[in-house]
């Protein structure tokens, strides 16, 4: 078979890293990057990986005819125009997280790639990871049984830059939808009820922007099971990324990554490494698996393994969330559909 030819579409740091891993790939060929800001220093960067397109214009990468697949890595409120572009244009697709922050636009970009006959895959990098994997596989392997607790903690060593805060959506739909995903990826289960707590413990400057930077959310799964996520912006500590499953049979569980394994023990205590540094050192394997899978899935046309309805899933749970902290109460995912449906709600 020929080789799978990519778009990438925004070159910011995920678009480059996408690239750096495609490019890694003998089965590939990346033969177009467009971003809005594209300039010499882009231009540069593209030639020294013999990418021959760099173009400000997102179209001529969706036109080019040479193309099989694109990579969106653009801001999240061009990610739905660009996915129906796409696939009216019968390129497959790949768009980083979240799909929108409006759920009915959410529901039409994957309709449009599904009446289209594209693949699309959502970049939920995490269900990638060798520990998660291992945690979902032991799960639906039947080791521990019937899952009955899940206990995930996702927290990252320093805050975002203010701008970032300003447009990041908030926590719920920004950090923990991550952990939303890993939730339904590891109990085998939809999430059919959130309650969230929160609370601007690191920074005011969260505030000011009507977000938080510190939460918890308890969990209902269709399946029974219970579960709780706690998200924290600023760990001194390092990145911390923890999941447990607790069932009938026993638990699985999996802790941080470090630079190495080596504990020193003295008189003046037992010392070992922080976890590494934030998700580029923690993911890039993850980052570069997710990536071999979409190929592979064009390549023997078989279906892609975070879909479309992954991506909503998260979402749902996210608004539900937001809902949640804001009426301070429970709120069921079904609840958060209907008033976005209704209602315009916006995560």
């Amino acid at each position: 078979m020929e080789k799978i030819k990519i778009g990438i579409i925004g070159a910011g740091r995920i678009g480059k890293i996408h690239a750096d891993n495609l490019l890694q790939m003998p089965q590939v060929e990346v033969v177009a990057v467009s971003d809005l800001f594209a300039g010499p220093e882009l231009e540069e960067w593209a030639s020294q990986r013999n990418i021959p397109l760099v173009t400000k214009d997102s179209g001529a990468v969706i036109a080019h005819p040479d193309i099989d697949a694109v990579f969106i890595c653009s801001s999240t409120d061009t990610h739905v125009p660009l996915i129906k572009q796409a696939a009216q244009a019968g390129k497959h697709i790949f768009c980083e997280k979240p799909v929108s922050m409006d759920i009915r636009q959410t529901r039409e970009a994957v309709e449009t790639a599904k009446q289209a006959g594209v693949k699309l895959q959502i970049g939920f990098n995490r269900r990638f990871d060798h520990n998660f994997k291992r945690i979902s596989e032991h799960v639906q392997g039947g080791t521990i049984g019937t899952p009955h607790i899940v206990k995930i903690t996702s927290r990252d060593p320093n805050p975002p830059h203010k701008d970032y805060i300003r447009v990041s959506g908030g926590i719920f739909m920004d950090m923990m939808i991550h952990d939303f995903d890993m939730a339904r990826y590891v109990s085998g289960s939809e999430i059919d009820e959130v309650y969230a707590h929160g609370g601007v413990l690191i920074d005011p400057v969260f505030a000011e922007y009507g977000d938080i930077d510190t939460a918890i959310v308890t969990l209902k799964f269709a399946c029974g099971a219970m579960g709780v996520i706690d998200n924290s912006r600023q760990a001194v500590y390092g990145y911390d990324q923890r999941v447990e499953v607790f069932g009938s049979k026993g638990a699985v569980a999996v802790t941080n990554d470090y630079p190495n394994s080596a504990e020193i023990s003295t008189a003046e205590g037992v010392f070992r490494d922080k976890p590494l540094h934030f998700f580029l050192e923690r993911y890039q394997e993850a980052y570069r698996a997710e990536t071999r899978i979409f190929i592979a899935c064009i390549r023997e046309d078989q279906p892609v393994p975070v879909n479309g309805i992954d991506g909503l899933q998260a979402e749902l749970a996210a608004l539900a969330a937001k809902l949640s902290f804001m009426l301070q109460r429970p709120v069921k995912v079904t609840e958060a559909m209907e008033l976005a449906e209704q209602h315009a709600v916006f995560i």
